[in-house]
């Protein structure tokens, strides 16, 4: 098990307890309702899992280190924030294709503006939820108050490296 696994093991035992505290018809609804939620997630995991390992080996390793490999700079960084704003649907699929990515040879500054780019700006979200119920206008100026938001973190992670170098992909 790696630290945060670890660390979530002991959260979840802990929010285990106190529900254990209220009572034990509380403790035995909350395991239910994490056992449905495991049983809802584990198909996700075996399609999105395997889906990221079959990724990575068929991403080219040069395209991904000439658009968004560690030497592609600020360009790679503003690569990754659009396409993150691309990439289709919620964590299962985007995080096996985000870890494709590493796998292939993407920079860390450039999968932190990826997958802030995603959570910014994913069209999918905005074209199905955030327009019909905010409306235009709202989307219109949220969008233009975020845009730099992926770049800077690009940026950041990247002088971040420089005094806590890690490796893409490791836990």
């Amino acid at each position: 098990m790696t630290g945060g696994q670890v660390l979530l093991a002991l959260l979840a035992l802990a929010a285990f307890a106190a529900a254990l505290r209220r009572g034990p018809g509380m403790a035995r609804k909350v395991a239910g309702d994490a056992g449905q939620s495991l049983l809802r997630m584990l198909p996700m995991f075996a399609v999105a899992l395997p889906m990221a390992a079959f990724l990575a080996e068929l991403i080219p390793a040069e395209a991904a280190t000439g658009w968004i490999g560690p030497d592609s700079g600020l360009r790679g960084i503003a690569v990754a924030s659009v396409a993150g704003g691309f990439m289709p649907g919620g964590p299962f699929v985007t995080f096996p294709l985000v870890l494709a990515f590493a796998k292939a040879g993407a920079g860390v500054p450039q999968m932190a503006a990826l997958i802030t780019g995603w959570s910014i700006f994913a069209i999918h979200r905005i074209v199905t939820w955030e327009y019909p119920v905010l409306g235009w206008r709202f989307v219109a100026l949220r969008l233009l108050a975020a845009l730099p938001l992926p770049v800077l973190a690009g940026l950041l992670a990247e002088a971040a490296l420089t005094v806590l170098p890690i490796p893409l992909g490791r836990p």
